[in-house]
């Protein structure tokens, strides 16, 4: 089965972690990761992102142990385009959360336009912080919590403006 899921991924955090696991969990994986353009444009809060390839480094070194342990491959490709790699015609699976699973009803509609057979849309839940709210990178950039969940008060959070 091929499987695609995109994001900014920045930071990277065990939310995605567990949508990671469940992809390779069904197949070899394609992920797409927004471009430095069209990050900003996803974001629902206003805060730097970093480039494209410090995401990108850092993402391939996420999931290389994930596919060596389940005997999978992955690809990782820039989103210039929201509904991006999933309209494609190679994929059977997209892994969403709760909040993009509407964006994947949208994508199996451009999919059946174009002839493609519907992707299986699988939701995976969110992950919980200590506090009981989901584990999301804006709440780790602004400081409140660690890629774990873990409440760091002490911490100061990443502005929204690339840093000096």
């Amino acid at each position: 089965m091929n499987v695609a899921l995109g994001g900014t991924f920045d930071p990277v955090h065990d939310g995605h972690r567990k949508l990671f696991e469940r992809a390779f969990e069904l197949g070899d994986v394609t992920v797409g990761l927004t471009s430095d353009e069209l990050a900003p444009k996803t974001r629902h809060v206003e805060r730097y992102v970093r480039p494209y390839d410090r995401r990108k480094r850092d993402l391939e070194a996420e999931l290389s142990g994930l596919a060596d342990e389940h005997g999978r491959e992955f690809e990782i490709r820039e989103l210039t385009d929201p509904t991006g790699i999933a309209v494609e015609p190679e994929f059977d699976a997209l892994i969403v959360s709760p909040e993009t699973r509407d964006g994947g009803k949208q994508i199996n509609e451009i999919r059946r336009e174009r002839g493609h057979d519907p992707l299986e849309l699988v939701v995976v839940d969110h992950e919980t912080a200590d506090d009981g709210e989901r584990i999301s990178s804006t709440r780790i950039v602004a400081g409140e919590i660690d890629e774990h969940g873990n409440l760091t008060p002490d911490r100061e959070g990443r502005g929204a403006t690339r840093p000096e």
